[in-house]
């Protein structure tokens, strides 16, 4: 099954261009001004940077970011399976856990 994708015709930076998203129009909104904002940093620190050197400066930026954010998400992830294991084996060693109830 095909997911519907609409165009959008957009601007990063000043250049124009159309993309196909499946994604809503808020949501391309939003990526777009993430993308901006950060070319438009990266051209502000150096104004003698090249538009091509911006936009991979800014790319290194985003992916920075989301590898961050993998990073701790992976790390709280692994902490609330620790206590999860935690919890479990407290449970299982209570004495309520060795009452059966017999038919």
């Amino acid at each position: 099954m095909e997911i519907d994708k609409q165009t959008f015709e957009v601007q990063i930076a000043g250049l124009p261009l159309k993309l196909r998203s499946s994604h809503d129009a808020q949501t391309v909104n939003e990526l777009v001004e993430v993308v901006n904002h950060r070319v438009q940093n990266a051209m502000a620190m150096n104004p003698n940077l090249s538009f091509q050197k911006a936009l991979v400066l800014a790319s290194l930026h985003i992916a920075e970011d989301l590898l961050l954010l993998k990073r701790t998400a992976q790390g709280e992830l692994d902490q609330l399976e620790r206590k999860a294991k935690s919890v479990l084996a407290e449970l299982e060693s209570s004495p309520i856990a060795r009452l059966r109830i017999d038919s």
